[in-house]
Order: C-alpha cells, then sequence, then structure tokens
C-alpha cells in the first residue's frame, strides 16, 4: 500500500504507518483493526483507475483473510460490462469513481437501485474529474456517495466543508462520506455536525493523530 498525496500519483511512496510495521495489506489492515474494530475498507486500486492491469487477486485474498471487513472497492469502473461482472464477484461494494468514467450511461436506471454500489464524485480543486453534467443529476446517483477532494488528500489542510454543503443540499437523499484532508477530531465533529454520515481516513491514523481516544470520542 502507498501514502496517497494531493493525487499526484506519480509521487506516492510505500506506507510508512506507526500502526504496522510494513506496507503490505495484510499488516495495514491488522493495524487499523488493532486501532478499532472497523466495519468498513476502502480501497482504490490505482493500477486499474490508470489502466495499468489491476489487483483483484489481492482483493480477493484481502476479501477472504477479514470476512467481517466490507470493503469498498473502487477497481476502476468505466463501462456497464465492467460493473456488471466485478458485481458478480461479489468482493465487497463496488465504487464507480467519476474519474474513470467516460459519459453519466452507467447511471441511469442502474446504480440508483443498487444498494450494495457506492459513487465516488472525484473533484481535483473546483474540477470534477469525469462527465461534467454528472453533479446535475443526483437522481441517477445510488444512497451513499464519497466526495473524494484528491488534491486534499495526504494534505492536512481540512476538509473542504463548503462542498459538502453544496452537495448536501442537491441531494438531500444522499449518504455523503468526506474523503481528503480530514486532520482531527475537530473535523471529524464538524463533518458530523453538517450531516455527513461519514468520512475515509488514512493519513490522520496512520500518523498518530487520531488515534483510539480521539474514535471514542467520537462514537
Amino acid at each position: 500500500m502507498v501514502h496517497a498525496r494531493r493525487g499526484r500519483r506519480d509521487d506516492y511512496q510505500p506506507l510508512c504507518s506507526k500502526l504496522c510495521r510494513s506496507c503490505q495489506p495484510t499488516d495495514v489492515i491488522a493495524g487499523l483493526l488493532r486501532l478499532h474494530t472497523f466495519s468498513t475498507l476502502y480501497i482504490a486500486d490505482l493500477d486499474a483507475i490508470q489502466g495499468l492491469g489491476d489487483q483483484s487477486s489481492v482483493v480477493e485474498k484481502l476479501h477472504d483473510q477479514f470476512p467481517g471487513l466490507d470493503i469498498w472497492i473502487d477497481p476502476g469502473i468505466d463501462t456497464r460490462t465492467r460493473y456488471q461482472q466485478w458485481q458478480q464477484r461479489a468482493l465487497g461494494s463496488t465504487v464507480v469513481g467519476s474519474e474513470t468514467l467516460s459519459n453519466t450511461e452507467l447511471l441511469q436506471n442502474t446504480l440508483a437501485a443498487d444498494t450494495d454500489t457506492v459513487l465516488s464524485l472525484d473533484f481535483n480543486a473546483d474540477r470534477l474529474l469525469g462527465p461534467a453534467d454528472l453533479l446535475e443529476r443526483p437522481e441517477h446517483w445510488p444512497v451513499r456517495v464519497i466526495v473524494m477532494c484528491l488534491d486534499r488528500v495526504g494534505s492536512n489542510e481540512g476538509p473542504d466543508t463548503g462542498r459538502m454543503q453544496q452537495l448536501r443540499r442537491k441531494s438531500p437523499r444522499s449518504e455523503l462520506f468526506a474523503a481528503g484532508g480530514i486532520r482531527d477530531l475537530d473535523d471529524l465533529l464538524n463533518l458530523r455536525q453538517l450531516g455527513v454520515a461519514g468520512v475515509l481516513l488514512a493519513s490522520a491514523l496512520h500518523d498518530g493523530r487520531i488515534g483510539a481516544a480521539q474514535i471514542a470520542a467520537l462514537i
């Protein structure tokens, strides 16, 4: 596993964490579960997203080794066929990232009806990566929606609360999950007050800024 920073994938380095001794996926997950009994694990298959192959065999092993985890996996979905193929593998909740979509055809009459699917709205600064009209079609979104602010990932700059509020107004029925820039317990509490359903955390857990005490205070 690597340490993501600001979406600059060519510069990603192997993960160095206080929770585990290596960056091997099984060690990283075991370290996270020692910290807290998390029920959900998010994985972005960067090879698949960039069209460089995939790590599906790794995901299969993790699915078997950690049966108690709901794995949210972004495998670079770009077509309805690939989406259906991945759904048939039943390895967890399929994340469809806007970054890899060429149009909104897949969303229509598909994602909104699939309760085990997650949409990731991928932003870089003020720009949505993917079909421009995706933001204007919230009726086609599934219930669970990740708001992925790639330019804030690993940045320690704080979450984009303005964007979260904007999307909350656009789609009140959606369960929004914030990703990118979350620093500490105050950020988590603030997001909860805004009605955010959950967050994707990495850097703040691995460097110790959010630990067992902060998680306990939150829940």
